[in-house]
């Protein structure tokens, strides 16, 4: 892991722009320091190491997740994210409690969604091998850091056929009365995506129940109900 890390920082180091550090950290609302590498260039500059982790099981993957996020410039956890998504296959159900932890740390945006991006693929890998593969975020919409909550809401984005609707509805209907910009957010974010594979039945939902969300969460919802017809 040490030798993985030491590539990582490697490759990125060399790359540093304090500049752009400068203007992506201002972005980011000065919560964290950066190496000021755009995405694609801190992609490109870590093809050959996500490549070479293409053997490596789930704990030398979250391991080096770890490690990565334990560095201090934000292109790290990036880095992280980025190698949990291109080899989500190898990690089973019983690593969504570590990512969930991965999550409660330096937390911000950025970080929570692509990890909802893994969880949602970890889970739904596993959808044929248990009949209530979701129980565990029905734990995390209880969860006191609401970034977990989050999570819950958007781990079914991109399902589309597959999605657990009457979950879907009940965590917004759960989640409506928070005060949280981040979860009346997600809660809009989720509905919204779902719209796309059924409209009509977002468009009941929202209209038997928009006296319970706030008016983002309805808006971000209804966002591209009007061009997707009836």
């Amino acid at each position: 892991m040490k030798e993985i890390i030491s590539q990582c920082q490697h490759s990125l180091s060399s790359l540093a722009d304090p500049v752009r550090a400068q203007a992506m950290r201002a972005y980011m609302k000065n919560r964290c320091e950066f190496l000021g590498i755009p995405a694609p260039e801190r992609r490109k500059a870590c093809i050959d190491i996500i490549q070479q982790l293409k053997t490596a099981d789930a704990d030398e993957l979250l391991q080096i997740a770890n490690g990565l996020w334990s560095c201090e410039q934000r292109e790290y956890q990036y880095l992280a994210v980025d190698i949990l998504a291109k080899h989500y296959r190898r990690l089973r159900l019983e690593d969504v409690p570590a990512l969930l932890t991965l999550v409660q740390q330096k937390s911000w945006w950025d970080t929570v969604d692509g990890l909802a991006g893994v969880v949602g693929d970890v889970l739904q890998q596993n959808l044929t091998a248990s009949r209530d593969i979701q129980a565990g975020m029905d734990k995390a919409l209880g969860h006191p850091d609401f970034w977990v909550r989050r999570i819950a809401l958007l781990h079914q984005l991109g399902w589309r056929e597959q999605t657990d609707v009457n979950r879907l509805f009940s965590y917004a209907l759960a989640l409506a009365d928070e005060k949280e910009f981040f979860i009346r957010k997600a809660i809009g974010w989720a509905l919204r995506d779902y719209a796309w594979h059924d409209p009509v039945v977002v468009r009941n939902f929202l209209q038997e129940n928009q006296s319970r969300f706030s008016g983002l969460s309805y808006r971000e919802a209804a966002k591209n109900l009007e061009k997707l017809g009836k």
